[in-house]
């Protein structure tokens, strides 16, 4: 990945620029991540109810659609 850096008039780090393909699959991971955190989370809130991960992700997806 070839990533280019913003900088300000000291040569400070501001910010950098990617490439979109890069960019959105840095998304879909930070998607698929947030996924698991939240589904760790409810295991650890179990209420005796048990859903598979793929039945959870499809029950999200609905709720965000």
């Amino acid at each position: 990945m070839k990533t280019q850096f913003i900088t300000d008039d000291t040569g400070k780090k501001m910010g950098i620029l990617l490439p979109i393909k890069e960019y959105n699959r840095m998304l879909e991971e930070l998607d698929e991540f947030e996924d698991v955190k939240l589904y760790d989370k409810a295991k650890r809130e179990d209420d005796g109810e048990r859903i598979t991960l793929s039945e959870y992700v499809k029950n999200r997806k609905k709720k965000n659609a």
